[in-house]
């Protein structure tokens, strides 16, 4: 059976629903003081995501130790480090959503720089670029550069 891809958000060319869905709950959750957890019910409402999709997501990140979960009063999801130790690369690979750089925007098989695409010098930059973003842009970031963030 042949496995569909997701599909990019309009604007985001190089973040599928997905991994938009995961950024923006975890922006609510890089938010929180203390030991404050949020339930997926409140991160959908926060967020717009619907919830039984968001509830999906949670738990890939937890599986893979982005996130933590609590059940019972004052349970939720919350991060399972400081976000300044969460990088974005870190939440695109437990999505599945981490492009490779080596990805050819034609499809070609052997699409390199000795062997390339009309597209293959733009696309390793912006590809490069992303990676590069992906790799150093953590959750902190995003607090930062909010608006009314401290």
């Amino acid at each position: 059976m042949k496995r569909s891809l997701p599909q990019p958000v309009p604007g985001l060319p190089m973040l599928t629903s997905t991994a938009e869905y995961a950024l923006r709950a975890l922006s609510e959750l890089a938010a929180l003081r203390g030991d404050e957890a949020l339930r997926s019910a409140d991160l959908s409402a926060r967020t717009g995501v619907p919830e039984a999709y968001l509830s999906k997501v949670l738990r890939r990140l937890v599986e893979h130790g982005v996130l933590s979960a609590r059940k019972g009063h004052g349970g939720g999801f919350s991060l399972s480090r400081p976000a300044h130790r969460i990088k974005f690369s870190d939440v695109l690979t437990a999505l599945d959503s981490m492009p490779t750089s080596n990805r050819c925007a034609f499809g070609r098989p052997r699409c390199s720089s000795a062997n390339p695409c009309p597209l293959h010098p733009a696309w390793s930059k912006l590809s490069d670029a992303f990676l590069q973003w992906a790799r150093t842009t953590t959750l902190a970031d995003i607090a930062r550069e909010s608006p009314g963030a401290p």
